[in-house]
């Protein structure tokens, strides 16, 4: 296991308590932030890598909901310098190193620097004007409680952007975590044999969910080594879904997604549907309901459902859940560099 980093397990184990634990520090952070006129304006611009990247979907579908003008970008896919604009711009890293996050917030003035990190002091919370941490979480190498603190802390802001109201559902997170994973737990990890000879998972989202279906198709190849996309339910639609076989499909969602759960299901696919909605089991349909609430706090279940299984199936499949193939030196900067202003 690299160092600084504690085992999948132990991660999950706590991460009930932990969520309990950051809604206060994030809701005390945010007040600052909006007393010095850091939630205010043009809305924000998330850029992110990876599961940083993935977070801020649900994010970002609730500010647009509300008529906020969002988005979310890879940071590494932007030409550099940033295009000027009035936005402010989140820069999201859990450990507030890397390298490409770093570099589109050094091209853009600080009065429209913000950041979520759970490190700080890191090169990131030192660059940002306005910073939310985490608070420094033990966190597995494979990211579990650090990515669902990372959308908590997403999905606050974004409720709390331009003077609006965070959820009170927030503090009860922790506690209804708890309760879906004691609920779905033994179902979710029963559904791992599906992947025995699977050549390859789809993960497939409606708008807010798309960020799942990211999230979950990059833990699938971090744990379990099979290759897996993540996609959003319409583009699959297009003409994605026409290579199904070999394949698992991990699906999110209530609406169209019951269809082409259905859709794939009768084919004689295997169909994992994550939704709200109640759905009979079917030889090739394996429904997991979770309960229903907000886009941001939704994903925060989805993730523990992706969390489970991607576990169980890397367990079944005889990988170590702590050791990486690859490691490239160039995605992190240390964490004693300078930011540049």
């Amino acid at each position: 296991m690299p160092d600084g980093y504690i085992s999948y397990a132990a991660a999950r184990q706590t991460q009930a308590a932990e969520l309990t634990a950051v809604v206060p520090r994030i809701a005390e952070q945010l007040t600052a932030l909006r007393a010095a006129g850091r939630l205010a304006g043009p809305g924000p611009i998330f850029v992110g890598i990876g599961a940083s990247h993935a977070a801020a979907a649900a994010p970002v579908w609730k500010l647009r909901s509300d008529g906020v003008h969002s988005w979310r970008l890879g940071a590494g896919d932007q030409p550099l310098p940033f295009p000027d604009s009035d936005h402010p711009v989140v820069g999201i890293s859990q450990s507030g190193r890397s390298a490409e996050t770093l570099a589109v917030l050094q091209s853009v003035p600080e009065r429209l620097r913000l950041a979520v990190v759970n490190t700080a002091p890191s090169p990131i919370a030192r660059l940002a004007g306005g910073v939310v941490g985490l608070g420094n979480i033990a966190d597995s190498y494979a990211s579990t409680i650090g990515y669902t603190a990372t959308v908590t802390a997403l999905g606050m802001l974004a409720d709390a952007w331009d003077g609006g109201t965070v959820d009170a559902g927030w503090t009860e997170l922790g506690a209804l975590f708890a309760r879906t994973e004691q609920a779905v737990g033994d179902l979710v990890r029963g559904l791992a044999p599906l992947f025995a000879d699977a050549t390859s998972a789809d993960f497939v989202g409606a708008g807010p969910a798309a960020g799942s279906a990211e999230a979950g198709a990059l833990l699938l190849r971090e744990v379990a080594r099979i290759p897996s996309s993540g996609m959003s339910t319409r583009q699959y639609l297009h003409g994605l879904m026409e290579s199904a076989g070999g394949s698992v499909h991990v699906v999110f969602g209530d609406g169209r997604e019951l269809d082409l759960a259905s859709t794939l299901s009768t084919a004689g696919h295997h169909v994992i549907l994550v939704t709200a909605e109640p759905v009979a089991p079917g030889p090739a349909l394996h429904p997991v309901r979770i309960p229903r609430r907000p886009a941001a706090q939704r994903a925060v279940l989805e993730a523990l459902v992706l969390q489970i299984l991607a576990g169980a199936v890397a367990e079944a499949r005889g990988v170590d859940i702590e050791e990486f193939v690859f490691h490239n030196a160039d995605t992190k900067v240390s964490s004693s560099t300078a930011a540049a202003k």
